[in-house]
């Protein structure tokens, strides 16, 4: 269920902020997207898999804590990020 090493470089090519950028809060919002993306698909498939629902709630809450942090620090920088991930803002 882990991204692989091709969906991880294009999804950080699209959002990272300079050439080296792999820790912005933009960058982590998106991997937890895909992340997220990935494991809702299985979780419908699999209903009973208690496990890995723990761990969808977990990376919801990470990405959560990430976008407030980011809504509070540059507000421009949060509409614009939430706009090219299709997120709802909060």
């Amino acid at each position: 269920m882990a991204l692989t090493k091709q969906k991880k470089e294009k999804v950080i090519g699209t959002t990272k902020i300079h050439e080296k950028d792999t820790g912005s809060p933009e960058v982590q919002v998106a991997l937890f997207t895909e992340k997220i993306k990935s494991l809702t698909s299985h979780l419908k498939k699999n209903k009973k898999d208690n496990h890995s629902r723990r761990g969808l709630l977990k990376m919801v809450s990470k990405r959560k804590k990430l976008l407030t942090y980011l809504k509070t620090k540059d507000p421009k920088r949060y509409k614009k990020l939430t706009a090219s991930l299709g997120l709802k803002e909060q």
